[in-house]
């Protein structure tokens, strides 16, 4: 299986249940990772053959920009759908992480994998 991945993405969103959430930016981390629809940029070299990650990249700070979820779990999916349906890629996992939401803790988050994992 071939994958591309996009690591460590920060973007400031709001994003939660409690009032003051709905108010303010907070980082989030996001890691996704995403199976080729086919192999052949491997040995074409071609642009045209290769999932464009920049506009992968694009497309979820657009969508962190202006969301109407409350939960990480919720985001997630929709960047996961976007991935599957948008780009075409037959699998994608989503890590998806607030930083430092609570006194101690690093990161908290939820981790999803959508479609057909090829082998």
């Amino acid at each position: 299986m071939d994958t591309i991945f996009i690591t460590d993405l920060r973007i400031d969103t709001r994003i939660g249940v409690y009032e003051w959430e709905k108010h303010v930016k907070q980082p989030v981390l996001i890691n996704i990772e995403i199976a080729m629809p086919h192999s052949r940029a491997g040995t074409s070299d071609d642009f045209a053959d290769a999932l464009d990650y920049a506009a992968v990249v694009g497309r979820v700070q657009a969508l962190l920009a202006d969301h109407p979820h409350d939960l990480l779990e919720r985001l997630a999916e929709a960047i996961a759908a976007l991935v599957l349906e948008e780009f075409h890629a037959p699998w994608v996992q989503v890590r998806l992480a607030k930083i430092a939401p609570l006194p101690g803790v690093k990161q908290l988050g939820v981790r999803i994998e959508r479609g057909v994992r090829p082998v």
